[in-house]
């Protein structure tokens, strides 16, 4: 791996850490050299992670926080600051779902989404963005989705949600250039985790969302490692307020 892929001495931040992409992420991350703190919901979760990240020769700190929870998530903060004094990579992977037509959504369903991918989103950059604001260096990666990018059926709420990551992510990138500061998203397409595969192993939902995937398959947790690693590593210093697709080829139709 080429030195300038290399996290060693960095610390990541990683919220929805405990399992799916979140749980890749982590160990992309510790792979490359990062020592990581975990956030989630799920203490237990989070405890199987850390582990992960122990048993690849790095330092691990989990810390079940909502980061829907304003004074938890500058409690995190405060906690890793103590604990390691910097931060250098924040992934805002947080998320949820929720599927069905707009007319029988009910508004607190939106709400909900809507709190946990783009307010948890924000409270969290706010909190250890500031840190790396501070010390004039770091990288932000949010995870978005094609759902922001382009429409699909039943999926308002979540795409709605994902389209504001996305506009978050290009005017922060401006907003913080100045300050050494990158910004960028991720854009996956349909990855096997525990939010969609019961979907993709139901014998007509799951054809049907084949048939829109040129590679004719979804992809795997660990498949977006390297592409994170890369847009939290010196690689990508020139790179800020992109959206980067890893999507099988979905929306390339």
């Amino acid at each position: 791996m080429s030195d300038s892929l290399r996290l060693d001495g960095k610390v990541a931040v990683v919220t929805g850490a405990g399992r799916g992409l979140g749980r890749g992420a982590v160990r992309a991350l510790a792979a490359a050299g990062a020592d990581v703190v975990l956030l989630a919901r799920s203490a237990e979760e989070l405890g199987e992670a850390a582990r992960e990240v122990e048993a690849a020769g790095r330092r691990a700190l989990a810390l079940p926080t909502d980061v829907t929870d304003e004074a938890a998530v500058e409690e995190a903060a405060e906690a890793v600051i103590e604990d390691f004094g910097k931060v250098d990579i924040l992934v805002n992977n947080a998320g949820i779902a929720v599927v069905g037509p707009l007319l029988d959504l009910p508004l607190a369903s939106l709400r909900l989404v809507m709190e946990v991918n783009v307010v948890g989103m924000f409270l969290c950059t706010r909190a250890f963005g500031g840190h790396m604001v501070g010390a004039r260096s770091g990288r932000v990666i949010n995870v978005a989705s094609i759902a922001g990018l382009a429409g699909e059926s039943d999926l308002t709420a979540y795409a709605a949600s994902k389209g504001a990551v996305i506009a978050f992510t290009k005017s922060l990138a401006i907003e913080w250039a100045r300050h050494g500061v990158t910004v960028n998203a991720l854009a996956p397409g349909y990855f096997r985790t525990a939010l969609n595969s019961e979907a993709i192993d139901d014998p007509v939902i799951g054809t049907k969302l084949l048939r829109h995937i040129p590679l004719k398959r979804v992809g795997q947790p660990e498949e977006i490692g390297p592409l994170l690693v890369y847009l939290a590593s010196d690689s990508s210093s020139f790179m800020t307020g992109s959206v980067v697709v890893i999507d099988g080829g979905q929306t390339a139709r």
